[in-house]
């Protein structure tokens, strides 16, 4: 095939389809149909020849239960409902944060009541300086 061709057929090729025009009578009558449930969306579209988007476009603009401005937004749980959840669970974990803390100020006090009534320090200290072996006491013999 020449270039030519090509050009020709594919200028027939895109050119298969006929444009059409509705009248505003017939858009109304497709979309009260569809309303009534007489006719699918896809029934008038394969009857009249149009799209499922034009039908949907006729749709939103004579519809009169049907407009395109309204959005409904479904969700599992709203955001009232987890931010409340969330409230619970911050109380709960403040209320564990609480307690532990008075168990460490019970302990705490235990610790400084042995200390007064047996007058050891009961707290363990972890800075005690390391054994020296190496020093040399005043009652050992050294051998030279």
């Amino acid at each position: 095939m020449t270039k030519i061709k090509k050009i020709n057929f594919m200028k027939q090729k895109l050119s298969l389809r006929p444009v059409r025009f509705f009248s505003e009578a017939s858009k109304k009558k497709a979309v009260k149909d569809i309303e009534s449930g007489k006719a699918t969306v896809l029934r008038v579209s394969r009857e009249y020849g149009a799209s499922l988007r034009t039908i949907y476009n006729w749709l939103n603009k004579y519809s009169r239960h049907l407009q395109s401005s309204k959005r409904i937004v479904i969700e599992m749980e709203s955001e009232g409902y987890k931010s409340k959840e969330l409230e619970k669970r911050i109380q709960e974990l403040e209320a564990a944060l609480g307690r532990k803390q008075l168990e460490i100020d019970f302990l705490n006090k235990m610790i400084e009541k042995g200390k007064e009534e047996l007058g050891v320090d009961l707290k363990k200290k972890f800075s005690t300086p390391p054994f020296s072996g190496s020093e040399v006491t005043g009652n050992s013999t050294a051998i030279k």
